[in-house]
């Protein structure tokens, strides 16, 4: 070897030196503060030697409480060593760099990346370095976090124009906090319940008695991040709805009665004849009033809504039933709009002067059809009705009021209503949806009593009614006035139905 390469291997072993921080007789470790971290995404647990010195040569062991022999992480002989490794932890753990200055362990950065990160990671984990001389440790939190969904509201009316809201929210980590609200108060829970599933996540219940005008609101959410918030208004409002707060989201679960005092039994001895046998009769909700003290009020055993997926399975080819109405202009008997008229005998409001019933009529069985609401160079429809009724003729009386004690259920939708649709109650309850929908999805389980409305874009549940149908039920339309955009009943063929059906059944 010539004496220019040997001045070369000197030099590149002086440059190699002067990289790597100096390696001192001492050193402590120091570990950052409590990490927090969504589920499913990578932890940084940072690390680092004082004063810095390079690590490489050293022993770096990452473990949990009380699992020293079983670390996360084992470093040494300058490789990462398996052997003894918790396999929970295997193919999920690297070094990591505390800052983008960091030049990992050159410089005494031991900081550890944990990826895909679990619910069961949560805790204390210990970063212990050791050289020839000496050794040192300290520790660090890791918190984890799951968002849970979209707090479901229900509502339960009584006498007196009271009702009954409830407020549940599932799938969070760790116990997440709920809050009432009025229009600008907190309102004090009547009921409050936490429970786990076998995940670990948590679930939270609440309900609350309020006046049948007013306003509520649910929020449910970590201290840390921001609430999902869902909002109810009860009652017919007096004044337009104004915007929503982008954190705002829908309801998921509306329910309704034609007879207000007799429904709340109607669900709660239903639910008891539904529920398995030994189950817990008097956990959930409890509601107090004149008839019955501490009856459930939503209890574990109540059936959900039905899920879009479920629905789509019972598609129906839904058309227009053949009318000589002038108001409205039919086509195809798929498409309806209103019929441009100059001057309605009703005014602006929108009443059944533009309403038609839709083929075919029902008397038992599970439905789903769907309404489109927008067209291209015309935007998205903003007033509507869709739902059903067991009206054999829709009524031209201008002083009608379609309601659910007259054989008409449908949700609706009003430009000068702001983001809200309404569901024809009594009192009418109104709330908040992100945007207008561009596909209505309508189910109807005649036996079982329910009609859901969905989100067909984003598949999502707008809501639901619980009632009992009595006699032949059609579906009910309405496209509105002054509306450039019309709807739009969609249709499939028999064949598509067959593998919609099928693709659910794989899912």
């Amino acid at each position: 070897m010539d004496r220019r390469m040997i001045h070369l291997c000197y030099l590149m072993l002086f440059v190699s030196r002067c990289l790597a921080a100096p390696v001192s007789e001492n050193f402590a470790v120091q570990a950052g503060s409590p990490v927090s971290v969504q589920r499913g995404l990578t932890a940084t647990l940072p690390c680092w030697l004082v004063p810095s010195q390079s690590a490489e040569d050293m022993e770096v062991r990452w473990y949990r409480d009380g699992h020293f022999d079983t670390p996360a992480m084992l470093y040494k002989s300058r490789k990462l060593d398996h052997g003894s490794q918790d396999p929970s932890y295997a193919g999920r753990v690297l070094f990591g760099s505390r800052g983008l200055t960091s030049d990992g362990l050159k410089t005494g950065d031991v900081s550890l990346n944990l990826a895909d990160v679990a619910v069961e990671d949560a805790g204390n984990y210990t970063c212990f370095v050791s050289s020839d001389k000496v050794f040192d440790s300290s520790s660090v939190s890791l918190h984890v976090t799951v968002t849970g969904r979209p707090p479901l509201m229900s509502t339960v009316w009584e006498d007196g124009d009271m009702v009954n809201v409830s407020c549940e929210s599932e799938g969070w980590y760790p116990r997440p906090e709920l809050r009432w609200t009025g229009r600008t108060t907190d309102l004090p829970a009547d009921s409050l319940v936490y429970s786990n599933d076998p995940a670990g996540l948590f679930s939270v219940h609440s309900w609350l008695r309020a006046a049948g005008s007013s306003e509520v609101s649910c929020s449910v959410g970590l201290s840390s991040k921001e609430a999902k918030v869902a909002r109810l208004r009860l009652g017919s409002p007096q004044e337009e709805s104004g915007s929503s707060s982008a954190g705002w989201v829908a309801f998921g679960i509306l329910l309704v009665a034609l007879a207000i005092a007799a429904v709340a039994a109607v669900l709660y001895f239903k639910n008891r004849a539904q529920s398995k046998p030994g189950g817990d009769q008097t956990d959930g909700l409890k509601i107090t009033n004149s008839s019955e003290e501490n009856k459930p009020l939503l209890p574990k055993e109540m059936v959900p809504p039905t899920a879009l997926s479920v629905a789509t399975k019972c598609h129906v080819n839904v058309e227009l039933e053949k009318t000589e109405n002038p108001y409205i202009k039919i086509a195809g008997s798929k498409i309806i709009r209103d019929a441009g008229v100059r001057e309605f005998p009703d005014g602006d409001a929108v009443t059944c002067l533009t309403a038609a019933r839709g083929t075919p009529r029902f008397s038992s069985g599970r439905h789903y059809w769907e309404v489109s609401m927008s067209k291209d160079n015309a935007g998205v429809k903003k007033s509507w009705w869709i739902g059903v009724t067991n009206n054999t003729q829709v009524l031209q009386n201008l002083s009608f009021s379609p309601n659910t004690s007259n054989g008409f259920w449908f949700l609706s939708s009003s430009p000068n209503r702001g983001e809200t649709v309404q569901c024809n109650t009594e009192p009418e309850v109104s709330f908040h949806v992100q945007s207008r929908p561009k596909t209505v999805g309508v189910y109807l389980d005649y036996d079982q009593g329910e009609l859901s409305f969905y989100n067909v874009e984003d598949k999502s549940l707008i809501g639901s009614v619980a009632t009992k149908f009595t006699g032949e039920v059609f579906p009910l339309f309405n496209p509105g006035k002054g509306d450039p955009a019309p709807m739009e009943i969609l249709q499939k063929a028999e064949q598509d139905q067959a593998n919609d059906n099928r693709n659910s059944s794989v899912q």
